[in-house]
């Protein structure tokens, strides 16, 4: 994989021979992800591979940072009285791995919030006992900020505006006191497809001219509408159209409908609700877990898509293809 390519082979040294953190860029298909498997078994470093999602962190082999860390899903304001307060007991084995951690890498680094970040400098300090930002941890941080961006509501923003002037990782407080490296690869391994490479390109640049949209378009289909067993995922810009086809998709379903409430624990402002208070649902009703399975089993994870084979009052069944 490092034959003529420079920035590979960079990085390798960087990461083997220093405790330079390094921020590894690319756009799709040029090798982070290939980098990255191939570093696990080439690094001799103590390491752990954590993702902003549980989709993302079981493509890089590894699990999400609020797991690991066991961080709240709320934002995280730096130098409050709730920051500073111990949010769990770590333990064990967990806490001799962070204790011993030469690197963390962070996988789809573009989806990481600067207050994550944040967090998880806050975590490695006091459990590390070291005042070094990241507690003296090294960093690799892969990923492309011309794609998925950070996720933030409005309510989150008005919080945290006053400490951030942006929310992509880079505006982290910790890591602007790293001197960290910047690569880009360039070469492309994934794609043989030059027509597909350039058209993907130019929607990257914001250069999708008459030529691009019209090879785009041609690819639309009206009224298009796939079997539901095909197993098609409708994107939407707004969650009111995603609560909109869920009801009308749910009333198709012939059997009883079940209401599941949400418990709440503690303080926990309604704008971080990861979903509704109410779950209506039948038998057939298609679901997706936003939580992963911390139990070791791996029976689900932030983003899997199951089906309900079973509803009663107080229990649901879940199968995942």
């Amino acid at each position: 994989m490092t034959e003529d390519n420079p920035e590979i082979d960079m990085a390798l040294r960087l990461l083997s021979t220093t405790g330079t953190s390094l921020f590894l860029t690319g756009k799709a298909g040029t090798g982070k992800t290939t980098f990255l498997r191939k570093l696990r078994t080439a690094l001799p470093k103590r390491m752990v591979v954590l993702a902003p999602t549980g989709i993302a962190a079981i493509h890089a082999g590894g699990v999400t940072i609020h797991s690991f860390f066991q961080l709240p899903f709320t934002p995280f304001v730096p130098g409050s009285v709730q920051a500073k307060q111990p949010r769990f007991a770590m333990r064990g084995q967990k806490l001799k791995l962070i204790q011993s951690l030469d690197l963390i890498v962070i996988d789809e680094i573009s989806m990481v919030r600067a207050d994550l970040l944040d967090a998880v400098d806050d975590v490695l300090r006091r459990l590390r006992r070291n005042s070094k930002p990241f507690g003296g941890v090294q960093l690799l941080l892969i990923g492309d900020l011309q794609q998925l961006a950070p996720v933030v509501r409005e309510e989150e923003w008005t919080l945290l505006s006053p400490y951030y002037s942006t929310l992509y990782f880079f505006g982290s407080k910790a890591l602007q006191q790293v001197d960290y490296v910047t690569l880009e690869l360039k070469k492309v391994y994934r794609q043989t497809d030059l027509s597909f490479l350039n058209l993907l390109y130019s929607v990257r640049q914001g250069q999708a001219g008459p030529d691009v949209l019209q090879r785009l378009n041609s690819r639309y289909v009206p009224g298009f509408q796939p079997a539901a067993e095909e197993g098609y995922v409708r994107l939407t810009t707004h969650n009111r159209q995603a609560d909109q086809v869920n009801e009308q998709e749910l009333a198709k379903l012939s059997g009883k409908s079940y209401a599941f409430n949400a418990r709440i624990k503690g303080k926990y402002p309604e704008y971080a609700y990861p979903t509704h208070l109410e779950l209506t649902l039948k038998v057939g009703a298609q679901v997706m877990f936003i939580r992963t399975d911390n139990s070791g089993e791996q029976r689900y994870f932030n983003g899997r898509i199951g089906r309900v084979t079973y509803a009663a009052a107080n229990s649901l069944r879940v199968v995942c293809t």
